[in-house]
């Protein structure tokens, strides 16, 4: 009994953290502007609660992506078409791709931030190396693609968070127009046309 209330505090102060980091990183226009100490004042908790809770300020920014991109994990896992697993590899990847974009172009902040905080190669974590995996295994179901290791990488890479903010932020080009692309190219990759793009002549 003594131990469930510190406990129960515990899990109050990190779900107000999330809470708090989330509306800063939603408003900021530099993800690097956020502080643990804006962090922490506005979730109304002490700087150390922050570190016990999370180590440091990637743990954070971690936690506080992986919360947002639950939603999108338990759609592919075990959602319906086209994102869960009785969709056909070759709509799925496609479809896959389509929605990680989408969640990178809604979490811009967030995602910039947690690529740049210096903690190391993207390409080893966890994170990561989940998402290579399950597509991996969808590309090694499609017929004609030949190397699904590193084709899962090269698709993957078309949504890095840096690209995203550079095409969306610095070059201005729409949210339909980048999704637009992604599906063109991950039809060329995967040698089969989009229902967008066949028996298309071209719109330059």
């Amino acid at each position: 009994m003594p131990e469930r209330k510190p406990r129960k505090d515990a899990a109050r102060n990190r779900k107000a953290v999330l809470v708090a980091a989330d509306a800063l990183y939603a408003r900021c226009d530099n993800p690097e502007d956020v502080t643990m100490a804006d962090i922490a004042a506005a979730a109304d908790v002490g700087k150390g609660t922050l570190f016990r809770a999370f180590g440091d300020r990637t743990g954070l920014l971690r936690a506080l992506y992986e919360a947002r991109f639950e939603p999108l994990r338990e759609a592919v896992e075990a959602g319906p078409p086209p994102l869960g697993p009785a969709t056909s590899p070759l709509q799925r990847v496609p479809a896959l791709l389509d929605a990680v974009l989408c969640f990178k172009l809604d979490n811009r902040p967030l995602a910039l931030a947690l690529e740049e905080s210096g903690s190391g190669s993207p390409y080893r974590t966890e994170h990561y190396a989940r998402w290579h995996g399950l597509l991996q295994a969808m590309l090694s179901r499609i017929p004609g693609v030949a190397d699904g290791d590193f084709t899962a990488h090269v698709l993957l890479a078309a949504t890095r968070a840096d690209l995203v903010e550079h095409l969306a932020g610095h070059e201005g080009i729409p949210r339909e127009r980048m999704r637009a692309r992604l599906a063109d190219f991950t039809a060329g990759v995967l040698g089969s046309p989009t229902p967008r793009t066949q028996g298309r002549s071209g719109d330059g």
